[in-house]
């Protein structure tokens, strides 16, 4: 039995952490009452005792929660920006390669990756380490997400505000420098600053990314039916990420594509569409599953040699 403890537990993403904890039959949970919760001294002593611990934590407070971890044998699971691009910390994205997988058997500080990015990259890394596009290529992403990805402020907002402007969807950071963009460059391993464009619209859950490409942007041309065999054969062996074949039309509801396929669940679906010179390739997951607490449990798992599945 593992000793664990959730650094932000009354958070958004801390909620589900513990809510999934509860069900892991291999840990022991270490808690915090809310009134305690700024009680530095109690934290220290919480972060030292525990096997695991998961940050879920905005980035400074992240950077300065790990720095008061001294026990050398406490494994930390960082659920917020902070360490995604440092090289020190080890890319909680396991189905990405061998590679990604041995560093985080073997890791102690690991940073658990963002709800857009790990929609995006799993798109992207099969491409590049395949050299169909070029590194230096400039990509547009569209990504639309349900509101929980916002956190406390942004879910009191809609699910308190009967305005219709929160009804449309909406675009944000406007100026194309959302924080997931070092991550997405750095991780799937563009070159090029690709140009991310989300949109919150008015649902709790769910999220896909599209990245579309045409077949004269790929150094190596592949049609649909051609790149589907590739990610297939890139995530073979992937327990929560699933490639549907070319056109699946029986995946989409009024043919369109179901964003909340994959709500409540730690699964990741990839759909290629699209026609003889251009494609679109999709990403869908839950923003809160295998985009922020499902990835962070399935590795804690993989962390202590255990099944990536339970849990899960």
């Amino acid at each position: 039995m593992y000793n664990v403890y959730v650094d932000g537990q009354h958070g958004t993403t801390g909620l589900l952490v513990n809510e999934r904890l509860e069900k892991h039959p291999d840990v022991h949970i270490l808690t915090i009452p809310f009134e305690e919760r700024h009680n530095k001294e109690l934290r220290i002593q919480l972060l030292n005792e525990a096997d695991v611990v998961f940050l879920c934590l905005p980035d400074d407070a992240a950077k300065e929660a790990a720095a008061l971890v001294t026990n050398e044998n406490t494994k930390i699971i960082d659920a917020s920006t902070a360490h995604r691009t440092n090289d020190q910390w080890a890319y909680g994205f396991s189905e990405l390669s061998q590679n990604h997988l041995e560093s985080i058997k073997e890791t102690t500080r690991l940073s658990n990756p963002g709800c857009h990015a790990t929609a995006a990259i799993s798109v992207l890394y099969p491409l590049i380490v395949n050299e169909i596009i070029n590194e230096e290529l400039q990509l547009s992403i569209f990504s639309i997400t349900g509101y929980t990805g916002g956190g406390k402020q942004m879910i009191r907002t809609y699910e308190h505000t009967n305005s219709i402007e929160y009804k449309a969807p909406r675009q944000y950071s406007l100026s194309l420098e959302h924080k997931h963009v070092p991550e997405i460059m750095k991780r799937a391993g563009l070159k090029k600053k690709p140009m991310l464009i989300p949109v919150v619209s008015d649902f709790a859950r769910g999220l896909a990314v599209t990245i579309p490409i045409s077949l004269d942007q790929m150094d190596k041309p592949k049609s649909k039916k051609e790149l589907v065999e590739l990610y297939k054969e890139h995530y073979k062996n992937s327990k929560f990420i699933q490639v549907h074949e070319a056109d699946d039309m029986d995946a989409l509801v009024d043919n369109c594509v179901h964003i909340q396929a994959n709500n409540d669940t730690n699964y990741l679906d990839i759909y290629v569409y699209g026609n003889e010179e251009q494609v679109q390739i999709i990403s869908v997951l839950d923003n809160l599953g295998k985009g922020a607490s499902g990835a962070a449990i399935q590795n804690m798992n993989i962390m202590l040699g255990l099944d990536e599945t339970i849990g899960l």
